[in-house]
């Protein structure tokens, strides 16, 4: 029996990649490759669906890789470029084939595949692309693209027989519905939204990793895992304010906090946490209980006593709630454009 390695996100096209492959009875391991700008497979509220409900139905089994400093390496310094936004997508694919080949090698499996389609993403799945990431990754001939497969030239498990070729497909361009029928026919019925997977897409997201690494170019993942939380500020060059948003964000901005940060909260309101990271000099600790201020539910108070928390004790400060002025001079994000006046 013929074996491979899927490179598994939990999404339709890489759950149908290897549904297409058992349906030829090849074996198929699947492995997932995480990193902190993808969605927390740890707190399923944070993905759209189940990530592992494809495997468990129709059983396949999934292994776990954290490429976590291979690939925030990637993120800093992509060979190939970024996308839009802060995408190294192209040097992500070449970084996943890399490990894939390895876990080849300890499977004693024949080759990979993934669920990529010819023309669906404009950076890294155009024809002349998938050459040349497999020939950077060391993985020429060996790398399966079973959705597009008759679309592109034959690899060496098709030649060799391992794989019938008349059994591949031949999708191509963004259109999800041959990818639907294909599902409704194997009996999938439960799958992720095709938005959504990587942060690095998303241009507020990259907009504060940028602000980050231009602040500090070695970030800790408390730093990183922060970025996905609340609204950020940044007072200084080594200080920022985060403001959580709802109850969810301030009890996860809470677990991040180090020994040295300040947490402050409009007691007997309904109050974001806020958290001071960095060097709180100057007005830093003002414009952060001005910013707790103008979110809580205290916001149209002329004055608030907003609570500071600071390595075990807690003190108080009166303060007006901040005015937008304020809050555009410190907010990290994509500024609006500014409208000329007639």
């Amino acid at each position: 029996m013929a074996k491979a390695v899927a490179l598994y996100s939990g999404g339709l096209d890489s759950t149908l990649a290897i549904l297409v492959m058992m349906r030829q009875g090849v074996e198929v391991t699947a492995v997932t490759f995480l990193n902190h700008f993808g969605c927390d497979i740890s707190d399923k509220s944070s993905c759209s669906k189940d990530p592992f409900a494809a495997s468990v139905k129709f059983g396949f089994q999934v292994k776990l890789s954290h490429l976590s400093d291979k690939f925030l390496e990637i993120v800093k310094n992509p060979e190939h470029g970024h996308g839009k936004n802060m995408n190294p997508c192209i040097d992500c694919r070449i970084l996943m084939l890399k490990e894939a080949k390895e876990f080849m090698k300890l499977l004693n499996a024949d080759f990979i595949i993934t669920g990529e389609v010819l023309g669906q993403r404009p950076m890294s799945q155009r024809r002349e692309c998938f050459p040349m990431i497999d020939k950077a990754a060391g993985v020429k001939g060996i790398v399966l693209r079973p959705l597009s497969a008759k679309l592109l030239n034959p690899t060496i498990p098709e030649q060799e027989g391992l794989v019938n070729r008349d059994m591949l497909l031949d999708f191509s361009g963004r259109s999800r519905k041959p990818q639907m029928a294909l599902a409704e026919e194997f009996g999938l019925t439960e799958y992720p939204a095709p938005a959504g997977g990587c942060l690095l897409t998303e241009p507020n997201y990259s907009f504060r990793l940028r602000d980050l690494l231009e602040h500090d170019k070695d970030p800790g993942y408390t730093d990183i895992n922060l970025l996905r939380l609340g609204r950020h500020f940044r007072y200084s060059p080594d200080c920022k304010i985060i403001v959580g948003r709802n109850r969810e964000e301030n009890a996860a901005i809470a677990s991040l906090a180090s020994p040295g940060d300040r947490l402050l909260r409009v007691e007997g309101f309904g109050s974001p946490l806020t958290l001071i990271r960095g060097n709180a000099a100057g007005d830093a600790l003002t414009v952060a209980a001005s910013l707790c201020a103008r979110y809580s539910d205290a916001k149209n108070l002329p004055e608030v006593n907003v609570a500071v928390s600071e390595n075990g004790r807690k003190y108080y400060l009166r303060v007006q709630p901040a005015d937008d002025e304020l809050i555009e001079r410190y907010r990290v994000g994509m500024k609006k454009p500014a409208v000329a006046l007639r």
